[in-house]
């Protein structure tokens, strides 16, 4: 009896894990903007530049990197625990830069060199389709192209299942995002936790429910 009281403790005090999930209605405020390189859809020639718009929703303290891609508008969100490994990842990358220790043919392996988190992914071809949404991964690493190095962001699959309809399920696309280290270092102000705490102060009168950059040598 004694041993099945302190299993039942045990099992009590156990935290599990909060699922990471945002709801896009939720009060959000615009935070900036930040540029990054991807893949032509045909996976040949150059990479080409996309702007997403970042928004902060402080209800879920999330971040999204919204941006638009082969007809789709995406809106990636991160966590505070991924904000941070974004953070750490993004270091640890300068640092294997500077004492130029990246492997030019590490191939799939380096795309996860520096660890994976959890995101939440929302996206919709139109107002009119599906808005498809579901947890998927990000893997931080980098890669070479044109012979030159980038910090990574790639973005897995996310499987969105409709429990009305089949017909409605979704598969998103792998992105990868292609990331100079003056654009990662841009990121990173933004997902800072203290600027965050910032830019929610200085919007306390508001309502906020209204409201290729030069590639790196190496």
């Amino acid at each position: 009896m004694i041993a099945l009281t302190l299993g039942a403790c045990k099992t009590t005090n156990r935290q599990e894990k909060e699922e990471f999930i945002v709801d896009l209605r939720s009060p959000s405020i615009p935070i900036g903007e930040v540029e990054f390189q991807y893949d032509s859809p045909l996976g040949i020639g150059n990479l080409h530049k996309r702007i997403a718009e970042v928004l902060y929703f402080p209800r879920e303290d999330a971040v999204a990197l919204q941006y638009r891609l082969d007809f789709t508008t995406y809106h990636q969100f991160w966590s505070r625990d991924g904000r941070q490994l974004f953070i750490q990842a993004l270091a640890k990358y300068n640092e294997d830069y500077d004492a130029r220790d990246l492997n030019r043919t590490g191939g799939r392996r380096t795309l996860l060199q520096y660890g994976t988190t959890e995101g939440y992914l929302i996206w919709q071809v139109s107002a009119l389709t599906i808005q498809a949404r579901a947890n998927m991964d990000l893997e931080l690493g980098y890669s070479f192209k044109d012979r030159f190095p980038y910090f990574t962001i790639n973005q897995k699959a996310a499987e969105y299942i409709d429990p009305d309809a089949r017909s409605n399920n979704r598969t998103s696309m792998v992105t990868t995002m292609y990331i100079t280290r003056a654009q990662g270092a841009q990121i990173a102000e933004l997902f800072d936790q203290y600027f965050l705490r910032e830019s929610v102060g200085e919007l306390r009168n508001m309502s906020i429910e209204d409201t290729y950059a030069d590639v790196d040598e190496y």
